[in-house]
């Protein structure tokens, strides 16, 4: 097949508004929108009757870590890009902390390969970056003067300890990075000082409520500001991924500008202390889940814009890993095939509106990153789409997930918005049917779809 695809009768969600009608999708791209229906199959066309469905731009995840190379028995790109798919994200952005570290264009050209082989939707990866890779920096992005991106999507910076040798927080070499590098940095904001007190302070603690208590709003408040002077210094793009607290939410409000975008994950806008205490380890991730008021200013400024994207940090562990009980079992949860769904249940519950979620998983993670093509049911654009069920619901378990690892955070959950077709360039990689089994069915084989995301 080579991307001849007509969705008849689908509630399509453009950027004007949601319509019924029919879409076309020819050689990968979308040929035409009838708001008010017509089209006719054509010839060899694969025709999809989405009579009772929601048809959505294909979601872009900039904020997985699918573990190649280094530990595929946790996940590795055709593990994490089929849960992606069977959650209806059509495109990820990888983050570094792999083994080896992807830090130089070396490791990084081996996972664009490995993504071409293995891989079932789009890719595009994070260079890492450390107190003395300069070089390799500029030779992934180029400098302000010559920007150039070789395909990366952006650098990543960890400001505090959270994984590996990822770490840059000495003022001396941000201001490096920040001065001599184009494109985008991303920043986990945490102060790295603040941080290593806090973790000799409560390092007795072994009840989990310590978690947020240790790597506590300050932490996070304090990076969140350097971070934001550093880009308004050099006059550096720089995105704070996985907001957590009001206070950052609150001060990025007044503070923002143009130069700085944020993000929040699925999870800090579903989970808070009661959570964390009820589910245990499963939900222990860095930056912590957080606090009842935390979550709703987070909600407050995803509306009002200060938040720009809705983003999972996918990060699998084992349970068995996880068993080990705090302090000690590894930080992050695994999320790419729950992230949409869940968001479509909370617009179902009235707290936001299925073009809302549009706007933060697919419209604005392509304007963020400067992605080519995607994000919205315009023709011309890229063939990736959605087709969702909003009127079923149905409660996830752990064995209904295609992430490795095999568990979900959300087990347990009434969720609505199931995918019941992901399409990548036009062809069909997963699909549902509403009396079929909840994981759905993978329908391509590793590296038959999706290509390296193009970036302007």
């Amino acid at each position: 097949m080579k991307g001849g695809l007509l969705v008849q009768n689908a509630m399509m969600v453009l950027p004007n508004g949601i319509k019924e009608g029919d879409l076309r999708v020819e050689n990968g791209l979308i040929k035409s929108i009838a708001p008010h229906g017509g089209l006719v199959p054509e010839q060899g066309e694969f025709v999809i009757d989405a009579t009772g469905l929601h048809l959505l731009p294909g979601v872009i995840d900039p904020h997985v870590h699918f573990r190649e190379p280094g530990n595929p028995e946790k996940e590795d790109l055709e593990s994490g890009s089929r849960a992606a798919a069977a959650g209806g994200i059509t495109a990820f952005l990888d983050m570094p902390n792999t083994i080896p570290n992807a830090t130089k264009m070396e490791v990084l050209q081996d996972k664009f390969l490995a993504a071409s082989q293995k891989a079932v939707t789009h890719s595009g990866f994070f260079i890492g970056a450390t107190s003395t890779n300069l070089d390799d920096l500029i030779q992934a992005v180029g400098t302000p003067q010559r920007p150039d991106n070789a395909g990366v999507c952006g650098i990543k910076i960890f400001m505090g300890s959270s994984t590996g040798d990822l770490l840059v927080h000495e003022q001396k070499h941000l201001e490096e990075i920040f001065a001599n590098t184009a494109g985008i940095i991303a920043t986990h904001a945490e102060d790295e000082m603040r941080l290593q007190s806090r973790i000799a302070e409560f390092s007795h603690r072994t009840d989990i409520a310590a978690h947020a208590e240790c790597r506590d709003v300050e932490c996070a408040l304090l990076a969140t500001k350097r971070a934001s002077a550093l880009a308004k210094d050099h006059d550096h793009r720089l995105h704070i991924v996985h907001l957590t607290s009001g206070a950052e939410a609150d001060w990025l409000a007044s503070n923002k500008g143009n130069l700085i975008t944020t993000e929040a994950c699925v999870q800090h806008l579903t989970f808070d202390q009661n959570d964390v205490e009820e589910r245990g380890v499963r939900l222990l991730m860095n930056p912590p889940i957080r606090y009842t008021e935390d979550k709703e200013t987070l909600w407050k400024r995803l509306k009002d814009g200060t938040i720009d994207c809705v983003v999972t940090d996918h990060a699998p562990h084992t349970l068995e890993a996880k068993s080990i009980g705090y302090p000690k079992a590894p930080a992050g949860m695994p999320g790419v095939e729950t992230s949409l769904p869940l968001m479509l249940t909370h617009a179902m519950d009235e707290k936001c509106s299925v073009s809302d979620v549009v706007r933060w998983m697919c419209e604005k993670p392509a304007e963020v990153y400067n992605i080519e093509n995607k994000g919205s049911l315009i023709e011309g654009y890229d063939g990736d789409l959605t087709l969702v069920d909003l009127e079923t619901r149905r409660t996830i378990t752990d064995a209904d997930t295609w992430t490795k690892v095999g568990w979900t955070p959300y087990a347990g959950f009434e969720l609505t918005g199931l995918p019941m077709w992901t399409i990548v360039d036009g062809i069909p990689v997963h699909s549902r049917s509403k009396d079929g089994s909840f994981k759905g069915n993978s329908l391509v084989k590793p590296g038959q779809t999706g290509r390296p995301l193009r970036f302007r």
